[in-house]
């Protein structure tokens, strides 16, 4: 199969790992497919209500769309995502594309194809993350605890070999980039995840509150800033988000802290844009939350690891735009919001919204095009160095196929 010469001419394939709710990567794949409108999609499942995401495109699923029980337990097959993937014939294609946090990489390429692979993260429940997985699953002890470290076993092994097929990945973030580096071996090009900066407004005056936003899972360490915060019981806390921690954090929280649930848009905006600062615990990826609250002008006190250090510039620095603490524990935070307080003053909402503002979708778009463009090239220069090299010089005499057998 020859390469088309121009990216105008290439038959595209997008792939994403699964299409179940709207969330950050499917912000990236609706981007991509803005990118490249006339690609086909492909993904293990697809149970998306709302078809914003993937602009109205059909796609094209594998055989777990299908097994029992697969809206509501897709995750159970997790084992077998590894064979489904690799069953999508994309030999047709000469560009094919994957949105990546679980297995979408390891789809089948040829030597005459280009694979770009914007990765959100490796399987963090598979490498480093392993030992915290299994203990907030109870997986610690007894035949399903070996079971599951089994699989996560050959998961490892699996999705090591599949980043061989990929001729350029692309990290959502430096820390992403590390993490990739350690399991792949590989250096991965930084693109951020693009950020609907625009859906929120800049706002000066801002209310006497402090705002946290997430979903209420254990990693995002919401219980930490409920802690501190009813241990300031002058400080008002607004705590926005729904999950299995939810009936937990209630317990937990004094009368300043009021717990809201679940909330459409327009009232997590609206909260966001007159909070006196935005608290964020977890150890992201990325963390597009904690650039929403600083597109709305809001300063943000977020542990300073992960993305976060990429997001948010600290005090100390030019124009900064909030805090870092160094540890997940409630000291860490009282100490945070005490220094922000001080020191409030330096941190304007406009260097907020600046700071908010490289991270826009238009700029997404941008930056992943010129990668893609580079890699075709690059993939275009190899193929004709390849087919211009002299027959003879291809293999040296004692190595080529067969010759052993020739003596």
């Amino acid at each position: 199969m020859r390469r088309p010469t121009g990216i105008e001419m290439m038959r595209v394939a997008i792939v994403h790992d699964w299409l179940v709710a709207p969330g950050g990567a499917e912000k990236v794949l609706e981007q991509i497919i803005q990118c490249f409108p006339d690609a086909d999609l492909f993904s293990l499942v697809d149970f998306l209500e709302d078809r914003t995401p993937v602009r109205g495109k059909p796609v094209t699923t594998s055989f777990i769309q299908r097994l029992p029980f697969a809206r509501r337990r897709y995750r159970g097959y997790l084992p077998l995502m590894p064979l489904a993937i690799e069953q999508f014939d994309l030999s047709d294609y000469d560009l094919i594309i994957t949105s990546s946090y679980a297995v979408a990489k390891g789809v089948l390429v040829g030597p005459d194809q280009t694979h770009v692979s914007y990765v959100h993260s490796p399987m963090r429940y598979a490498w480093d993350l392993q030992h915290q997985y299994l203990r907030e699953a109870r997986l610690m002890r007894g035949p399903r605890s070996w079971a599951t470290r089994a699989l996560l076993h050959y998961l490892r092994g699996w999705d090591a070999r599949s980043a061989n097929g990929v001729d350029c990945l692309i990290a959502n973030s430096h820390f992403v980039a590390r993490r990739m580096l350690k399991t792949y071996r590989r250096n991965a090009v930084v693109i951020a995840p693009p950020v609907d900066v625009h859906n929120f407004e800049l706002r000066e005056h801002k209310d006497d509150f402090y705002l946290t936003a997430s979903r209420m899972v254990p990693y995002k360490r919401m219980d930490l800033i409920v802690e501190a915060f009813t241990a300031m019981p002058q400080r008002k806390l607004i705590v926005i988000g729904d999950g299995p921690q939810m009936a937990e954090l209630r317990a937990k929280a004094g009368p300043n802290v009021q717990i809201l649930g679940y909330q459409p848009f327009a009232v997590l905006k609206d909260h966001m844009q007159r909070a006196q600062a935005f608290v964020f615990a977890a150890e992201e990826d990325f963390g597009i939350a904690v650039v929403e609250a600083q597109a709305s002008g809001t300063p943000v006190i977020a542990y300073g690891k992960g993305g976060a250090l990429e997001t948010v510039v600290p005090l100390g620095e030019a124009q900064p735009t909030g805090v870092h603490f160094a540890q997940q524990s409630v000291s860490a935070v009282l100490d945070a919001v005490d220094r922000f307080e001080r020191h409030r003053a330096a941190i304007s909402p406009a260097a907020c919204r600046a700071n908010a503002e490289r991270f826009s979708a238009a700029t997404f778009r941008r930056a992943f095009m010129v990668e893609v463009t580079r890699t075709i090239a690059a993939a275009g220069a190899r193929e004709r160095s390849s087919a211009s090299r002299p027959a003879d010089l291809a293999w040296p005499r004692d190595s080529a196929p067969g010759s052993m057998w020739g003596r």
